[in-house]
C-alpha cells in the first residue's frame, strides 16, 4: 500500500483536511476507450436549491451522492432540516476516462436506512473543458415522476488530464475508500446525558404555567424526554445515552417545548452543548442558559471513550485466535464481578451468506446487503452487486451491555434511486444462541410473524458474566433512539384490546371461582376451600408470600422438564400479526385515501395513546404469566434466587426492621446522591420478560430441508 506522500502527489495538491480523496473504479464496457489516460476531476459541491420536502415537518435532511460506473465514490455530509442546504465540500475523484458520465443522486436522510430520494441528475465528463473551472447548476429529475420539481444542485467542477499514474494508486485509494466508509459505521465513544431539571421556564399556558418537555439531537440520533405537566420548575431525573461517531465529538442541539394536545407544541427555548470542550472520562454539571426563551437546564455530562464494536473479514476474528480467547474469556470470568459492571458481556456475529433471496429488481436480481444491529449499536456489509446468493463473510463485534438485548440481522436490497428495499428480517434474543453452530435462519416479514423468502446463515457465539448480568437486570433498559414511530392501527388496537380483555379475563374468572365457594355451588369444593382457609390464615407469616411464588415457579418447571408443557402456542396472537401485516400493506398501496385522518391530529393522539396504554397493560400481564411459565429460563432462575432471598430474609428478620431500612433509604436517597435517578427494579426485571407479541417474534422458523447445511458442502471458513 503507498505512503500519505505517494497519494497526495498521485492528485499532484496539497493535504487539505477538508478535501477527500476517491476514486472511481474500471467501466466494464467492451467498447474500446477514445481516452486510454487518466484523469483527475475536482469537485467542489456548492449548495442545493429548493429541494424536494420528504418529512413530515415540511423539510429534508439531505445528503449527495456521486457514483462513477455503479461505484459510489463520494457522500456528503447530512444537512439537517434545510430545503436549501449549502454544503462546501471537495472531492478529487482519479477517472480512468470520460465515458462514464458522473452520477449526482440527493437524499433525505433516514437512520432506518429507508432514506427518500430526493432526486437524481448526470453531468456529462466529455463536455467539460480541459483545465478550466465550470460553475455546473443540475436540475434534479426523478426518472418514475420526471414532471415533478425537485430542485437543483449547484457545482464547480475542474478536469485535469493525468499522465504516468500507475494502478496501484487507485488500487490504494479504494482499499483507503472502503476503510473510511467502514469507520463511518463504528462509534468511538458515548456521551451519557443526564436531564435533572428545568429551572424558571417560560409560562406558555394560559395558568401561567406549562407541560415542558426536551428534545436532544445529535447527528441523526434523537431523544424525547417525558412531559411534566403544570410547572415552571421540572424535575425530570432521566438519562439518554449517544454514540459519537467522530472523534472530535460534535454539537448536541437541545431545545425545549411546551406540550398542547390538539395543536402544534409551544417552543421555550434552545441550547447547545458542544462536545469538544469537554474532557472525557469525567462528569460535568452543566447549567444552560435556554436561548430565546426564559430559564435554565440542568444536566450532567458525561463522556466515554470506547471501541465496543468492529467489523472484519471471516479470515480475522477474535474468539479464532487463541490468545484473544482466553483474554476474553478472563474478561468475563466470574472472578471480575465488580470490575466494570456495565460491561456485561462479549458477542461476535459471523454473517455468511444468504440464499433464495427475493428478486427485488426488474432483472430478476438483487443487490443485497445485510444490516446487524444489537440495541444502538449498528454495522452493515458491503453491497453484492446482481446475486440472489449472496456470500458476505464478514464478522461483527459487539460488547454486550444487557444480555436481554436481541440482536437483529436484516437483509436490503441496495437501490439506485430509491431507498433500500426490505428483503427480510430476523431476531435472535442473544439468551438463546448456541455458541459456535452455524445455523440457517429463515427470513422473516418486516413484523418478524412470518415466513419471507431466503434464509441468512449466520454463526454467532455470547460470552458473558452471569452475575453482571443478573444485576443489569435490575436497571432500567437502554432506550433505542432508532424505534418506529407509533403509528394508529385498526387491526392494532383490536388486537391490543384483546390481550388485555385476556389479562383482565384471568383476574375476573379467579373472582367469580372464589365467590362460588362463598356460594356453596359445589359443596367439595367449598368445603376445601374453607378449610385451606382457615389452615392459612391461622399459620399465616409474611415470609410464605414469596414461598408460594417460588412454588410456583418450581411445579412449572417440573411439569416442563416431565414433558407436561403447559405452555400454549398462543395462535391467536399470531393470526392477529398476520391480519395486522395485511391491513399495513393495504394501507400503503391506499395512502392517498387516508388523508383525512392526518387532519384530525387530536383524536389521532388520543387513539395512539389507548392504543399504547393497552398495549403496556396486557404486556404487563403476559411478562408476568411468562416468567412463571419459564419461557426465559435465565430470568424464572433469577426470579427464584430473588424469591429464596426474599423467604429467608422473611423468615428471620421481623418485619418493622425491613420496613424500617427501606424508609430510611428513601428519605436518605437524595441527600446521598441529589441527581440519581429512581427506578422500580421489579419492573426493570419484568422489562426484561417478552410478552406473547414478542413471544411469537422471537420463534425461529423452520428452515426449508433444501438449504440444509448437511445437504451442502461446508465453506472453507479459514
Amino acid at each position: 500500500m503507498l505512503d500519505s506522500c505517494k497519494l497526495k502527489s498521485a492528485c499532484n495538491l496539497p493535504v487539505i483536511y477538508n478535501k477527500k480523496i476517491h476514486t472511481a473504479g474500471t467501466s466494464n464496457a467492451d467498447v474500446p476507450l477514445a481516452d486510454p489516460g487518466m484523469y483527475q476531476l475536482d469537485i467542489t459541491l456548492k449548495r442545493g436549491q429548493s429541494l424536494a420536502a420528504r418529512d413530515r415537518g415540511g423539510t429534508s435532511d439531505p445528503y449527495v451522492k456521486f457514483k462513477i460506473g455503479g461505484k459510489e465514490v463520494f457522500r456528503s455530509k447530512i444537512i439537517h432540516k434545510n430545503l436549501n442546504p449549502v454544503w462546501e465540500e471537495k472531492a478529487c475523484l482519479l477517472v480512468d476516462h470520460l465515458r462514464e458520465p458522473l452520477y449526482i443522486k440527493v437524499f433525505d436522510y433516514d437512520f432506518g436506512l429507508q432514506d427518500d430520494f430526493m432526486g437524481s441528475a448526470f453531468l456529462d465528463l466529455t463536455q467539460l473543458e480541459l483545465n478550466r473551472p465550470t460553475d455546473v447548476t443540475l436540475t434534479l429529475k426523478d426518472p418514475h415522476y420526471p414532471d415533478h420539481d425537485l430542485g437543483t444542485i449547484l457545482l464547480s467542477v475542474i478536469l485535469t488530464p493525468k499522465e504516468g499514474e500507475h494502478r496501484d494508486v487507485l488500487q490504494t485509494q479504494s482499499l483507503r475508500l472502503s476503510d473510511v466508509h467502514r469507520k463511518s459505521h463504528l462509534w468511538r465513544g458515548i456521551v451519557s446525558i443526564t436531564l435533572i431539571e428545568g429551572r424558571d421556564l417560560k409560562a406558555m399556558d394560559s395558568n401561567g404555567l406549562s407541560d415542558p418537555y426536551v428534545k436532544f439531537r445529535l447527528g441523526h440520533q434523537k431523544y424525547k424526554s417525558k412531559i411534566m405537566p403544570k410547572t415552571l420548575n421540572p424535575q425530570w431525573r432521566e438519562q439518554f445515552d449517544f454514540h459519537l461517531y467522530e472523534e472530535r465529538g460534535g454539537i448536541i442541539d437541545i431545545t425545549a417545548w411546551d406540550k398542547d394536545a390538539g395543536k402544534r407544541d409551544d417552543f421555550i427555548g434552545r441550547c447547545q452543548i458542544d462536545l469538544s470542550a469537554l474532557s472525557r472520562e469525567q462528569t460535568h454539571k452543566l447549567e444552560l442558559q435556554l436561548e430565546e426563551g426564559e430559564g435554565h437546564l440542568v444536566l450532567l455530562v458525561t463522556l466515554t471513550a470506547s471501541a465496543t464494536v468492529s467489523i472484519s473479514d471471516l479470515s480475522i476474528n477474535s474468539l479464532e485466535d487463541q490468545k484473544e480467547r482466553e483474554e476474553i474469556l478472563r474478561r468475563y470470568s466470574p472472578l471480575r464481578i465488580f470490575h466494570n459492571l456495565k460491561d456485561v458481556g462479549f458477542l461476535q456475529v459471523k454473517v455468511i451468506r444468504a440464499e433464495g433471496l427475493m428478486a427485488a429488481d426488474v432483472t430478476g436480481k438483487s443487490d443485497p446487503f445485510c444490516v446487524v444491529e444489537l440495541n444502538n449499536d449498528r454495522l452493515l456489509t458491503h453491497t453484492v452487486y446482481k446475486n440472489l446468493n449472496p456470500e458476505w463473510n464478514k464478522v461483527f463485534s459487539f460488547n454486550i451491555k444487557d444480555i436481554h438485548s436481541v440482536l437483529e440481522v436484516t437483509v436490503y436490497d441496495e437501490d439506485r434511486d430509491r431507498s433500500a428495499d426490505f428483503l427480510g428480517k430476523v431476531a435472535i434474543p442473544l439468551l438463546s444462541i448456541q455458541n459456535g453452530e452455524q445455523k440457517a435462519y429463515v427470513l422473516k416479514n418486516k413484523q418478524l410473524t412470518g415466513p419471507t423468502k431466503g434464509v441468512i446463515y449466520l454463526e454467532i457465539d455470547v460470552i458473558f458474566n452471569a452475575v453482571k448480568a443478573s444485576l443489569r437486570t435490575l436497571i432500567p433498559k437502554e432506550q433505542k433512539y432508532i424505534e418506529e414511530e407509533n403509528r394508529l392501527s385498526k387491526q392494532l388496537l383490536l388486537r391490543n384490546f384483546i390481550r388485555m380483555k385476556r389479562c383482565v379475563m384471568v383476574l375476573v374468572n379467579a373472582a367469580y371461582y372464589v365467590n362460588s365457594c362463598f356460594d356453596w355451588a359445589s359443596p367439595p369444593r367449598s368445603l376445601a376451600a374453607f378449610v385451606l382457609f382457615l389452615f392459612v390464615v391461622w399459620n399465616f407469616e409474611l415470609y410464605m408470600i414469596p414461598l408460594v411464588l417460588l412454588l410456583l415457579l418450581t411445579w412449572n418447571y417440573f411439569l416442563i422438564i416431565s414433558g407436561k408443557d403447559n405452555r400454549q402456542r398462543d395462535t391467536v396472537v399470531e393470526d392477529m400479526l398476520e391480519d395486522e401485516e395485511e391491513e399495513d400493506d393495504k394501507d400503503d398501496k391506499d395512502s392517498e385515501k387516508k388523508g383525512f385522518i392526518n387532519k384530525i391530529y387530536a383524536i389521532q393522539e388520543v387513539c395512539i395513546s389507548v392504543q399504547n396504554i393497552l398495549d403496556e397493560v396486557a404486556s404487563f400481564g403476559e411478562r408476568i404469566k411468562n416468567t412463571f411459565n419459564w419461557t426465559v429460563p435465565f430470568l424464572s432462575w433469577l426470579a427464584i434466587v430473588a424469591l429464596c432471598a426474599f423467604t429467608v430474609i422473611l423468615y428471620f428478620i421481623p418485619l418493622r426492621y425491613i420496613v424500617l431500612v427501606w424508609g430510611i433509604n428513601k428519605f436518605t436517597k437524595k441527600l446521598r446522591s441529589p441527581y440519581a435517578i429512581d427506578n422500580n427494579e421489579l419492573l426493570d426485571f419484568l422489562s426484561r420478560v417478552p410478552s406473547d407479541v414478542q413471544v411469537v417474534q422471537y420463534q425461529e422458523l423452520k428452515p426449508d430441508p433444501s438449504h440444509s447445511p448437511c445437504k451442502r458442502k461446508k465453506n472453507n471458513l479459514g
